[in-house]
């Protein structure tokens, strides 16, 4: 019973938060902004190389046309991250990364893979996915949402395994657990 009234004696006593009080300032919470060109968070520098895609292009152009060239990889990339941004298996892992920059990046690697003349400007895959705990099942429910945006874009079968024979590799790079 004393308990329970100085509980209630506390809740009484306790002040009201002040109004208008800028609680990110008051704690030092600093926000990060935005490039006004590209819509990205600041990164630390890291050195950019194509070996970070994390494998070889193919030779032929004909696989870059076949994902819609440039513009239908990247339409494939975006579609594959909000897929997985909205998926319940593997949301969380995308909820405090800047989605602008992941899309941006897979879309450089994805065109970089199939030799549709860009470059990859990220991270190489093993510090880009440093820290997350991916597991096996995280990264087989990416790949699904992958193959369902491929499928959208009519993309062919036999193009979207020569697509995912080049990622399956990396999954050594992207497994933490």
């Amino acid at each position: 019973m004393l308990l329970l009234t100085s509980t209630a004696a506390l809740l009484f006593m306790q002040q009201a938060p002040a109004e208008n009080v800028d609680w990110d300032a008051e704690f030092g919470v600093e926000e990060e902004v935005r490039d006004p060109e590209t819509g990205e968070l600041p990164v630390d520098p890291y050195v950019e190389d194509n070996a970070n895609a994390g494998a070889n292009p193919y030779r032929s152009t004909r696989l870059a046309a076949a994902f819609g060239g440039r513009e239908g990889i990247q339409r494939i990339a975006d579609r594959a991250i909000d897929l997985s941004a909205t998926d319940p298996r593997i949301a969380e892992i995308f909820i405090s990364h800047d989605i602008v920059r992941i899309k941006r990046t897979l879309g450089e690697q994805f065109c970089y893979l199939l030799n549709a003349g860009c470059d990859y400007s990220g991270r190489d895959m093993q510090s880009s996915h440093s820290g997350l705990g991916i597991r096996r099942q995280d990264l087989n429910a990416l790949v699904e949402n992958l193959q369902v945006a491929m499928q959208e874009a009519e993309v062919p079968f036999a193009a979207q395994n020569k697509l995912l024979a080049r990622l399956a590799p990396m999954s050594g790079d992207v497994i933490e657990r």
